[in-house]
């Protein structure tokens, strides 16, 4: 990077190490001065820790499931959530540890399975409340006051295999939807009244600007019992996989509001040299 100094990076990196392998490539870039697309190595690092930034959107009245923190099994004895919930990998991505024995019904089976995830995938858990109403996410592209939501994917859980919770599980994701056997697993644009449409919106864009995001970002939004939109989890670095067939959200969304792949990949390169005042 010394010796190219390029006038900026369009950054997509992931490494393979710790709670800071997304954020590894663009601290060294601030180090050396040297601009880059998307959000900052504090926000890539918060977002991926799943705990950490539900802490955040609590804190900031941004709605968000209930939940705890659990390093080892002794963190079940303050258990005070409601039945049922889920139990996520704190630094994971891709739907990796969440299968439909992530959704737990009761506290014997919760303190097997955490006793068992523990030791599997070396690093705490997230149990959060079960939220049992529609799953959206959310592209935004932009910053400041000129963030744009893209077109809302919703995400058909009724295309499932009947023995799988309607959840975006590892089996549904990888197992269930492939290639050469996929499922009709998402509806963009999303049928969605004005009203239920606009809380979307707004709570993607309070979430967007509360963990300052930046360019670009996918929101994952689920609705509680209630119908009311909380956030489950924030992508500052979203998938974005260029072939229409293979179901990548991001591109999705770009595509159903007229934009090409490479017409998505140029206006986050465009919002970012802006950003760095280089246009």
């Amino acid at each position: 990077m010394r010796e190219i100094r390029p006038d900026i990076v369009f950054n997509v990196a992931e490494c393979a190490n710790g709670i800071s392998r997304e954020a590894q490539i663009p601290a060294m870039l601030d180090m050396l001065d040297i601009p880059y697309t998307g959000s900052d190595p504090l926000t890539l690092t918060t977002c991926l820790d799943k705990s950490r930034a539900k802490e955040v959107l609590a804190y900031n009245g941004v709605p968000t499931s209930k939940f705890l923190y659990a390093e080892n099994i002794d963190d079940l004895d303050n258990f005070n959530l409601t039945f049922p919930v889920m139990m996520k990998p704190i630094a994971e991505g891709s739907s990796k540890g969440i299968f439909n024995s992530s959704y737990v019904t009761d506290l014997t089976t919760l303190q097997e399975r955490l006793t068992e995830c523990l030791e599997i995938y070396n690093q705490p858990f997230l149990i959060e409340e079960y939220l049992p109403g529609r799953e959206f996410t959310v592209a935004l592209l932009g910053n400041d006051k000129n963030v744009e939501v893209l077109p809302i994917v919703e995400i058909n859980f009724h295309e499932l295999p009947k023995d799988l919770i309607p959840i975006y599980s590892y089996e549904a994701k990888w197992v269930a939807d492939t290639r050469d056997n996929p499922l009709n697993i998402f509806t963009c644009p999303a049928k969605l009244d004005a009203e239920l449409e606009n809380k979307i919106k707004d709570v993607a864009l309070r979430t967007y600007k509360v963990l300052r995001c930046k360019d670009w970002s996918r929101i994952d939004i689920r609705l509680d019992k209630n119908g009311e939109p909380n956030i489950i989890e924030i992508n500052p670095l979203p998938g974005i996989l260029p072939n229409p067939v293979d179901n990548s959200c991001f591109p999705k969304a770009a595509r159903a509001n007229g934009l090409t792949y490479e017409e998505m990949i140029n206006k986050v390169l465009f919002t970012a040299l802006k950003r760095h005042n280089l246009l």
